[in-house]
């Protein structure tokens, strides 16, 4: 492969040489020439015009790119002011994932793992001195909830979301899993354990 380019290589400067010779005149009328004239052109012009006035058309120049970078970043800077996202408080992100938990089993999986660890947190909250682990069963005083909302807290904390189906068949009802249980329940029950951890 490389021979080969370099053979091409050969090919072409060859060429180049063989027609050097014969185009020299065409080339040197239809490039040469005008381009010399231009550049006399312009050597005439600028030895014509007074030093003064050159500089004078620079420093505009340079003072007119100065100013425009300067007013672009203030643009900027205000606009990155004004423009600037509101910060998304505790509430408005748990409405976020919650409206997740529609794209699939991943979501569904990943809002019941954070409500576990809630979970998980108030128990250990309430136990002094001993350290609770998260595959610890979810128990503990006074933690007394339904078994669908005992099931999908675990769920949450001590499962992955792979141990659920992703899809279901054509033509078959969808899978239920704990992970299917309707939150506002599941959330309603951890505000009132926290509620009596006051």
């Amino acid at each position: 492969m490389r021979s080969r380019r370099i053979l091409a290589m050969i090919g072409i400067a060859g060429i180049a040489l063989l027609l050097a010779f014969p185009l020299r005149s065409a080339v040197f009328r239809t490039i040469i020439v005008p381009l010399a004239y231009v550049f006399w052109l312009l050597g005439l012009a600028y030895r014509g015009v007074h030093q003064q006035i050159w500089w004078t058309v620079i420093f505009l120049l340079v003072l007119y790119i100065l100013l425009r970078s300067l007013l672009l970043k203030f643009k900027f800077k205000r606009r990155s002011r004004s423009d600037r996202e509101p910060v998304i408080g505790q509430v408005e992100s748990l409405a976020g994932w919650i409206k997740k938990t529609e794209r699939g089993m991943y979501f569904k999986w990943l809002f019941a793992n954070r409500l576990g660890k809630v979970a998980h947190q108030i128990l250990a909250n309430r136990l002094t001195g001993k350290q609770r682990s998260f595959f610890d069963p979810l128990t503990g005083p006074d933690w007394n909830p339904d078994p669908p909302v005992q099931s999908y807290l675990e769920s949450g904390l001590q499962s992955s979301f792979a141990d659920y189906p992703r899809k279901r068949r054509f033509f078959s009802p969808p899978l239920k899993t704990p992970l299917d249980y309707d939150l506002t329940e599941i959330v309603s029950y951890l505000e009132s354990q926290v509620d009596n951890n006051k």
